[in-house]
């Protein structure tokens, strides 16, 4: 961890985006330009690190972020907007995988965990166009249905505010004929991403937490009972060190890096739809994901735009041509939107673990690393953040929602990009596939 080779500087700009054009503005986060010494110190500038830094100041704790560009700039303040409840696996899963107890512990958290994130955003009062119209699950394919309806079934058995909708209550609510049934859990919802984690940062430095945009980590060493980093123009000596830099994650620590694989996700957005077509696509603010080996996920937002996203092959890319897969999907869903203005397109690298897990590491005492959210990072990152903030304070390993993992290194790490587009052609096939054996043709979504 002594260095990573790259060049500091000022920092990259916010990438172009419709948030970037109506998120809150931000709070001046200036660089680094001292010796400074805190309790903890977090590296990147996302989601995870500013919930921890808001948990910790709130507690008293003398904090300081480290983010290389400004706050939100990652996935954090680029993703989908969605504030979607649970894991990946279902709940069932998660308790065998962790144990009963620590298992129903992490399930009851991971699917309540919109429950923090909109409190957060009711208690700091943060500008992000929040709203809590639940989340559909919906199945692209008869052979999704049975998983899909055991999970309602399981949810339900654990208190879960869940709704079954059959084929024609699914399209009544979204305006579209291509889902087989879907599943609405209340507690999901959604934010303007890019608000909410500025709005977290600057909650967090109300409460006293120091937070550097541009400052870049460029080294981290062992002094004494504690730590060094050090940035272009300062340092920061801490009890420990936080790595939250996610799909962002760099040769500072490069067996971290290659624990996780980057993924693109990419976002159309529309102008505002005209009436009658709000009325018809999800009128009640729900957010959806659907089904499958890819997923494709949207929602409308605050203003009546569509949000339409999907994985994207890898590198940045903007402009509301860049993903033209989105747009075909979006008109095959709803013909009626064929003459809506596409106004914008952006998209930004999520972490996928290889057992959809979030991952947290502790290789050596005051070392900390939080990372592989697997597309549900809004929800996720805020309650581990707040995690990392327990541990932090002294909370014993064992009172953690997930236990510390061992930090291993994918084989052939460095092969990711083209894995990771032959997965995505792979999952659209299998996709493709399955709606052709439900007896799906061409027209659908009129």
């Amino acid at each position: 961890m002594s260095g990573n080779g790259v060049t500091a500087g000022a920092g990259r700009p916010l990438p172009a985006s419709l948030y970037a054009e109506t998120a809150r503005a931000a709070a001046p986060t200036p660089a680094l330009a001292a010796d400074i010494a805190v309790g903890t110190v977090l590296i990147g500038g996302g989601i995870t690190a500013l919930s921890a830094a808001l948990h910790l100041a709130e507690a008293g704790h003398d904090v300081a972020v480290l983010e290389a560009n400004v706050p939100g700039w990652g996935a954090s303040g680029r993703n989908g907007g969605q504030v979607n409840p649970g894991l990946k696996p279902p709940p069932s899963q998660v308790e065998r995988d962790f144990g009963p107890e620590r298992g129903g512990r992490l399930a009851r958290a991971a699917w309540n965990a919109p429950d923090l994130v909109f409190e957060l955003i009711a208690r700091h009062a943060i500008d992000c166009a929040p709203a809590r119209g639940g989340t559909l699950r919906a199945a692209t394919a008869d052979d999704q249905v049975p998983a899909l309806r055991q999970l309602a079934e399981e949810c339900r058995a654990r208190g879960g505010p869940v709704v079954w909708l059959d084929r024609a209550e699914i399209a009544a609510r979204t305006g579209a004929t291509h889902y087989r049934a879907g599943l609405l859990d209340a507690r999901g919802g959604q934010v303007n991403p890019l608000g909410y984690a500025r709005g977290l940062a600057e909650a967090a430095m109300r409460r006293g937490a120091g937070i550097y945009g541009g400052t870049r980590a460029l080294s981290v060493r062992r002094i004494g009972g504690g730590w060094h980093v050090g940035t272009r123009d300062g340092s920061v000596r801490a009890e420990r060190v936080v790595f939250a830099t996610n799909g962002y994650a760099d040769g500072l620590w490069d067996r971290l890096r290659r624990s996780v694989v980057p993924v693109s996700s990419a976002i159309l957005a529309t102008a505002p739809l005209p009436e009658a077509a709000r009325a018809r696509i999800l009128a009640a603010r729900e957010v959806l994901y659907e089904l499958g080996e890819i997923t494709t996920y949207y929602r409308i937002d605050d203003a009546g735009r569509l949000l339409i996203g999907g994985r994207s092959q890898c590198g940045e890319r903007s402009g509301p041509d860049a993903f033209p897969f989105l747009k075909r999907h979006a008109l095959r869903l709803w013909p009626f939107l064929r003459d809506v203005a596409w106004t914008h397109g952006w998209n930004g690298r999520v972490a996928v673990t290889l057992d959809h897990y979030p991952h947290w590491h502790e290789p050596l005492p005051g070392i900390l690393a939080c990372v592989g959210y697997n597309g549900r990072g809004i929800a996720m990152a805020t309650l581990l953040g707040r995690e990392i903030a327990r541990r932090a304070l002294g909370a014993a390993a064992e009172e953690m929602l997930l236990p510390p993992g061992a930090l291993r290194p994918i084989a052939c790490h460095g092969a990711w990009p083209i894995g990771v587009s032959a997965k995505i052609l792979q999952g659209r096939v299998a996709d493709a596939l399955s709606r052709l054996r439900s007896g799906e043709r061409s027209r659908v979504g009129a």
